[in-house]
């Protein structure tokens, strides 16, 4: 596997490498020890999955603290633009979000840790997200930034967009700001 750090502080983008011969492929999607050694130590408690429709937006979601999750993601049908944002008022890069594109072509996966809020659109039908997490789904800890905040400028890069009703009443990012107790 192939880590690279990301432009933003803890994120990780890693490419597994994909063994191919006339039968198919093989890849590893997770492996403990090779993460441990680039510093990924966590231990996974749940595997999430969802299928969306193509111009799907979801997100910008996370878990308040002591509830954070560590996300790691990937797409095993179609493709997304996955979307993280840098909640975490210590760190160097609050306040700044990155995107990249994942996909079953491509293969490429993204360790998020704790203290980003989170979120994709899809490119196509059918686009499957895996989602493998640190921490259960808590609903009393569950929050969310608002996608379309202009004060963020985050493209979404689809056109009318499907966005859940939950995900529209989200808080803007100024709302979030003057909420501190959702930040660790």
């Amino acid at each position: 596997m192939k880590f690279t750090p990301g432009p933003l502080e803890g994120i990780v983008i890693i490419e597994p490498r994909t063994h191919s011969d006339p039968r198919g492929e093989f890849f590893e999607t997770y492996n403990m020890k090779l993460f441990s050694d680039y510093g990924i130590d966590t231990e996974f408690c749940q595997d999430n999955q969802s299928n969306s429709s193509k111009n799907v937006i979801r997100g910008l979601h996370y878990q308040k603290w002591p509830h954070s999750q560590g996300k790691l993601v990937r797409v095993v049908s179609g493709a997304a633009l996955d979307v993280v944002l840098d909640i975490r008022k210590s760190s160097k890069t609050f306040g700044r979000h990155f995107s990249i594109e994942l996909s079953a072509a491509n293969r490429k996966m993204l360790w998020i840790p704790e203290g980003f809020a989170h979120g994709f659109s899809s490119f196509q039908e059918n686009t499957v997200f895996l989602y493998k997490v640190t921490r259960y789904y808590h609903p009393q800890s569950d929050r969310g930034i608002r996608y379309d905040d202009p004060e963020l400028s985050i493209d979404w890069k689809v056109q009318n967009a499907m966005v859940s009703e939950k995900d529209l009443k989200l808080p803007t990012w100024s709302e979030f700001l003057r909420n501190t107790e959702e930040m660790d």
